[in-house]
């Protein structure tokens, strides 16, 4: 079997292997997400991928990633190639129509409760990343949506340089950050002339500020709660 990366748990004291995710591996999925699931206390900050879903993306719309140890499946990372309509997140971010085709999405991240805190989301993060690369069809963005006060998902986009460009209901009717990056190198993103601190819970203001072009690029901790930081370039 061909794996992507070999490494070690610290926290765990257990070796792991990377891998690609196939068919033969979607029990395990519905297994590791179900468990995530019932361990939240706001179930609605994680939209776990149905079978459907899963299946679509295995059948080559997209990648799914897995981390192993010995006794199964710890951790995975999903890419999807969304299809384009009304609902897709490179309108929400300000896209033109005919950009649309080069989004791809960053779908579920899981890691088993117990494996936290092995930097796990990271690794993951960067090796699909990688294997994006090795695909024949290029992208020159990637997108996802992630729920307020998710402070692991919002941590694990801002460290890959990922921004804020609209808070919306999506889907189910529930509140979402819209989050992009660009892939390509093209461009630039200019030098940062205002910066503003907003409560995430000021849903409200954060709104105002999307709506005149201002971006989200990082989160702090601050009197027990915690700020975005959004800038104007």
């Amino acid at each position: 079997m061909e794996y992507l990366f070999q490494g070690f748990l610290e926290k765990n004291k257990e070796s792991y292997t990377v891998r690609l995710l196939n068919k033969e591996d979607i029990d395990q999925l519905q297994e590791l997400q179900e468990l995530v699931v019932s361990e939240l206390r706001k179930k609605s900050t994680l939209q776990p991928l149905t079978y459907e879903e899963l299946e679509y993306i295995l059948d080559g719309n997209g990648l799914m990633i897995g981390a192993f140890t010995e006794y199964g499946l710890i951790a995975f990372r999903a890419l999807l190639i969304p299809p384009i309509d009304e609902e897709h997140l490179g309108l929400d971010a300000g896209l033109p129509e005919e950009e649309l085709e080069n989004v791809i999405y960053q779908e579920i991240s899981t890691v088993h409760p117990e494996y936290r805190g092995n930097r796990l989301q990271q690794t993951l993060a960067h090796l699909i990343m990688e294997e994006l690369g090795n695909l024949q069809r290029g992208f020159a963005y990637a997108a996802c949506t992630v729920a307020p006060f998710n402070i692991p998902s919002m941590k694990d986009k801002f460290r890959q340089g990922m921004e804020i460009a609209a808070l919306k209901i999506k889907y189910a009717g529930q509140l979402r950050y819209i989050f992009i990056k660009r892939l390509d190198g093209r461009g630039t993103r200019g030098e940062i002339c205002e910066l503003e601190r907003v409560p995430m819970e000021d849903t409200a203001g954060q709104q105002a500020l999307l709506g005149e072009g201002w971006r989200g690029i990082s989160m702090e901790e601050e009197k027990g709660g915690y700020v975005v930081v959004y800038v104007k370039r």
